[in-house]
């Protein structure tokens, strides 16, 4: 019975050193044998107690993240490049469509050239129409009918905007075939050629052949 009582005193004297242990690697841990003859480990020091040396545990520290090499190869932005001139060639200023479907052309130019990277990004009253990209032709088609703003951005690689012309206007008219006809009447060629004058319309030609009395 003794020598049991005496080997739970001594398991939890180590445990109570465990726990010291966990709590603090620099605490300092002493150890005596008390007047039953029991091994007793304490981190108070006291009259013939004696101090144990404990080996630093394993720590768990976090190391900062070395940005990755792919970010730190990756280039950087460098001073924004400007444009001598960007300006919209067609339609001109305020000029007037006429186009039964709506559509139109619009073409730009910029001096110097496009540089590398850097795309064309046409903007229909304010909002960007179609995909940028370096063609400075925009085929434009079912544009409403009315007055409309356009404008044009070069954006750089970094989608930067490098320039942007200022909003010039132009306006829309979409006459039915019925207005086009009255405003140039079909002639015999036009017929199957011009969409408002479709081939069934066409009126039959005079007979060539006299009557017969």
């Amino acid at each position: 019975m003794l020598v049991d009582r005496k080997q739970l005193l001594l398991r939890n004297a180590l445990l109570c050193l465990f726990i010291f242990i966990s709590q603090s690697v620099a605490a300092e841990v002493y150890t005596y044998v008390d007047a039953e003859g029991n091994r007793v480990f304490t981190d108070q020091p006291r009259k013939n107690a004696q101090k144990v040396d404990i080996a630093p545990g394993n720590q768990i520290r976090s190391t900062p993240k070395k940005p990755s090499q792919a970010a730190s190869n990756k280039p950087q932005p460098g001073p924004l490049f400007h444009y001598q001139l960007l300006r919209i060639l067609a339609p001109e200023p305020d000029a007037t469509i006429r186009d039964i479907q709506g559509n139109l052309i619009v073409t730009v130019t910029n001096e110097p050239e496009l540089q590398p990277g850097h795309t064309y990004r046409l903007l229909l009253d304010g909002k960007a129409y179609a995909q940028a990209g370096r063609s400075p032709v925009f085929p434009m088609t079912n544009i409403d009918r009315g007055t409309h703003q356009l404008s044009i951005e070069i954006v750089d690689e970094w989608g930067r905007v490098s320039e942007r012309t200022p909003n010039q206007p132009f306006h829309m008219m979409r006459i039915s075939l019925a207005q086009k006809r009255l405003a140039q009447p079909c002639k015999p060629d036009d017929y199957g050629v011009r969409p408002e004058c479709p081939i069934k319309d066409k009126p039959p030609e005079p007979s060539s052949i006299l009557p017969f009395f």
